[in-house]
């Protein structure tokens, strides 16, 4: 080989490495995704592996997206009880947040006026720190009356409207009311049934993920923070 062909290679390898080294901060750097809601999402009665949070990283991951799944979700919260604690939930800095409340207010039969102004207060809480807001849906259940119903129901799509954040309608679609999905208190998605939940919510993630560029080719592992 050539003095000179041997320089030129040299040069060359030395420019791809200098390049590599200037994009793989940005491919490296991984998002942090914030699940904040309560058993429906907190992998309630389930081994931790089997879990929404561990289940959706599974797929994130499996899909090529670098990210940190964050479970900021507890069992029994209310909307209030969200808004009680999402900014000790924003000590994770988390890039995108998913939000599911509103399951417990229902079945407390709280007024759908005071569920809209947690939840409303919980997401420009979240957008004012920066992090991108997916809002999961819920439904009312028949046994309410058609008054509540309407109420309840339309708390999400307005919610979604009006501060300009995707709506996930409902959070159990496909699930609930499926037996084989659910666990034996007919309230709570088992493993499949979570397996489910994921498959439906997260294209709608995966998009948001790609709005603020983290897709990233890694699939190496990510940290979990434990249900609390």
């Amino acid at each position: 080989m050539s003095k000179f062909l041997f320089t030129s290679l040299a040069k060359v390898a030395a420019l791809a490495l200098l390049l590599a080294s200037l994009a793989a901060p940005a491919l490296a750097q991984p998002a942090n995704v914030l699940i904040f809601g309560d058993s429906l999402t907190s992998g309630f009665d389930l081994p931790e592996a089997q879990g929404f949070p561990a289940q959706l990283k599974h797929r994130l991951l499996a899909d090529g997206y670098n990210v940190v799944v964050w479970n900021g979700s507890n069992p029994g919260d209310t909307s209030a009880d969200g808004y009680a604690r999402i900014n000790q939930a924003l000590q994770y800095n988390p890039d995108l947040v998913l939000v599911e409340f509103g399951a417990n207010d229902m079945l407390d039969h709280t007024d759908p006026r005071v569920t809209y102004r947690y939840l409303d207060a919980i997401i420009r809480i979240c957008k004012a720190r920066g992090a991108r807001v997916i809002l999961a849906g819920m439904l009312s259940l028949p046994k309410n009356g058609p008054n509540y119903i309407v109420g309840f129901n339309n708390i999400y799509p307005t919610l979604a409207h009006s501060n300009r954040v995707p709506l996930y309608t409902f959070m159990l679609a496909g699930v609930y009311g499926h037996p084989a999905l659910m666990q034996s208190d007919n309230e709570h998605p088992n493993a499949l049934g979570t397996a489910v939940m994921v498959a439906g919510i997260a294209p709608l993630i995966e998009a948001n993920l790609r709005s603020i560029r983290v897709a990233s080719p890694t699939r190496r592992g990510a940290p979990l923070l434990s249900r609390r």
